[in-house]
């Protein structure tokens, strides 16, 4: 689905190709986890969110895994940047029930939620996630927009960094819509530092060197 489908329906700075992770409390056996500068998220043994795996849980501390590395994270200690040994360079997504690609990631350190769109030229963001994202976008250059509800006024901006699982592209051109997504649709702005292979319900993007 296209950008302009769409519309007419309608904190912490990561190091490239590593994972920063706290460990913010613990619930039992569970943990909570904070990834790239997101929302806590609790989880069990075995668990995984944003490629964060959780392997144990210890008095006031925990071991995770990324890619294959493991480390262990001590309660209220300072974030820790976890090294994938394949991170940076491939994701690997696979279609929902409706055949759309999403997943988690981040803009600028914040997180959001993405869906692959190519058919769009950049990336699309809905206004009320840019706000809480903190982007600059009313200093973008503003353009007019023509959504079911009429003409109305966007803004064009460059993302210092767009994250989706372990890889990252920096520099991205993107636009900020006036109306709610339910995603941020990843564009060609994002997608052209990729080669792209599909398969079946699998989508494979291998970084441009």
């Amino acid at each position: 689905m296209t950008a302009a489908a769409w519309l007419l329906c309608c904190a912490l700075p990561l190091a490239a190709s590593a994972q920063a992770v706290v460990l913010s409390g613990i619930l039992g056996t569970r943990a909570l986890l904070v990834i790239d500068g997101a929302q806590p998220r609790s989880l069990a043994p075995g668990e995984a969110h944003s490629g964060v795996k959780l392997v144990s849980v210890g008095r006031d501390d925990a071991v995770v895994e990324v890619g294959g590395q493991r480390r262990t994270i001590v309660l209220g200690a300072a974030p820790v940047s976890i090294q994938s040994a394949n991170s940076g360079q491939r994701l690997v997504l696979r279609s929902d029930g409706r055949g759309h690609f999403v997943g988690t990631g981040s803009i600028n350190g914040r997180a959001m939620q993405y869906m692959v769109d190519t058919g769009a030229t950049t990336v699309a963001i809905g206004q009320p996630d840019a706000e809480r994202m903190g982007l600059p976008f009313r200093s973008g250059r503003p353009v007019m927009m023509n959504t079911a509800n009429g003409t109305t006024q966007g803004w064009r901006l460059t993302l210092d960094m767009v994250r989706a699982g372990d890889v990252e592209v920096r520099a991205v051109d993107a636009v900020v819509v006036p109306q709610a997504m339910p995603y941020v649709l990843l564009g060609n702005s994002f997608l052209s530092a990729f080669h792209m292979t599909r398969a079946n319900d699998e989508m494979v993007l291998e970084k441009r060197r």
